[in-house]
């Protein structure tokens, strides 16, 4: 079970919150207890659901003739985007000679990675469709009030070729979507478009129909595009429910004494004492058994026995004396080797808001990926390429949120 803790739980928005909380002590004797204090350190993951991990629009050069941006017969656009094991990427586009026809590909998206795993590479240009939108009536252009259907009769995998590329490193695709619809009786131009990537929750897409849904009537942002080819609408509405988002690990409280943080240290190499374990696997029984056996280490807990996600929080009491830090780390859960951890020295007689003490940091033993959108990801059920660095603190390579955005960390 421990092996597999973050492919079965980072459902992080489906998230069964869990009261059982236990603790592992180095010494049954704490000492006087009329020396002692009892605190309670409580992690609350605060972070905002998104539905989608990334997104953004494309859009062609039009021709001298044209000054539109879109892809005229014969042109073709690309864009990289990341994604990991059951993901799919939807995208739509108008069908510039229409009144109110559409690209898109199937629901929930195009299907990036076969049953084992391995990246879907080359034409796949079947996961696209054509629909009308059921707003315009395409023969007469009055107004219409239809459900969103397949257009009949149109092979829409002969007007639009999809190509994907892969890189396995950074799980990294790229897309190539060229307009083949020249000389054809569908000949057509493409307007600019929108494209996504589901979030995955460890157990399904938290947007299993992105955009539009088949068989029901269309919303203002899909008829935009269909009718006008104008992406505004539902570029602000997928930007604004787009974002990383992350579970956390069982956090690892340690009480203990001492000038050094007994759980990492800042610009050196992991020592192979359990970190890597628990950055890459949110697996915490390996550093807790070399804790336990540390010099100046007092007591150690584990808060919490899954997952973490968001809206949920866990909590632990402790007991500690006068001299008594302490030092905590959890697995930021949609990485490869990430972890969140205090990055100054915290009394363990504190009280109140301690979430500012708390840092984001690379353990320096995987290579990183898109969060949430890694397939090396325990969170899709990989392992992470191994690198060999030093430890430290996570830059901006990734739009990530700034950790008072994640967490809340308090002691009462």
């Amino acid at each position: 079970m421990k092996k597999n803790l973050l492919k079965a739980g980072f459902p992080v928005i489906a998230l069964v919150a869990t009261s059982v909380l236990f603790s592992c002590s180095k010494n049954e004797d704490m000492g006087n207890p009329m020396n002692n204090d009892t605190r309670t350190f409580m992690i609350e993951n605060i972070v905002t659901p998104k539905l989608f991990v990334e997104s953004g629009t494309f859009k062609g050069v039009g021709s001298k003739e044209i000054n539109l941006p879109i892809i005229l017969p014969g042109q073709s656009i690309d864009f990289k985007f990341s994604a990991g094991k059951n993901q799919a990427l939807m995208f739509v586009t108008m069908y510039g000679k229409s009144k109110d026809w559409f690209f898109a590909s199937e629901q929930p998206g195009i299907k990036l990675f076969d049953k084992q795993g391995k990246a879907i590479t080359g034409d796949v240009s079947s996961q696209v469709k054509l629909w009308d939108n059921g707003t315009i009536n395409d023969k007469t252009g009055s107004p219409e009030s239809n459900p969103i259907k397949e257009v009949n009769g149109v092979d829409a995998s002969k007007l639009m070729q999809l190509t994907l590329a892969y890189e396995e490193s950074t799980s990294e695709f790229t897309l190539t979507l060229k307009n083949i619809s020249a000389g054809t009786k569908n000949e057509t131009p493409f307007s600019p478009g929108v494209w996504a990537v589901s979030t995955f929750d460890g157990s399904k897409l938290l947007a299993e129909k992105p955009f539009f849904s088949p068989g029901e009537k269309s919303n203002p942002e899909i008829s935009d595009i269909a009718q006008k080819g104008n992406v505004d609408k539902l570029k602000a509405k997928v930007e604004a429910n787009t974002g990383i988002i992350t579970g956390i690990s069982p956090v690892l409280l340690v009480v203990y004494q001492g000038a050094k943080n007994p759980v990492y240290e800042l610009n050196k190499k992991d020592p192979g004492l359990g970190l890597k374990e628990l950055s890459q696997k949110g697996n915490t029984s390996k550093l807790k058994e070399s804790l336990k056996k540390m010099k100046g280490v007092k007591e150690v807990y584990i808060v919490g026995n899954s997952p973490i996600g968001p809206g949920k929080k866990e909590m632990v009491r402790y007991k500690a004396e006068e001299g008594d830090l302490l030092a905590y780390v959890s697995m930021f859960g949609f990485s490869n080797d990430w972890f969140y951890a205090n990055e100054k020295p915290v009394s363990a007689l504190s009280k109140g808001n301690i979430t500012k003490s708390t840092g984001l940091f690379d353990s320096g033993t995987g290579v990183d990926q898109f969060p949430g959108a890694g397939n090396r990801q325990a969170l899709f059920g990989g392992m992470p390429q191994a690198e060999d660095k030093p430890i430290t603190k996570v830059g901006n390579t990734f739009p990530v949120p700034s950790v008072e955005n994640v967490l809340r960390i308090t002691i009462k």
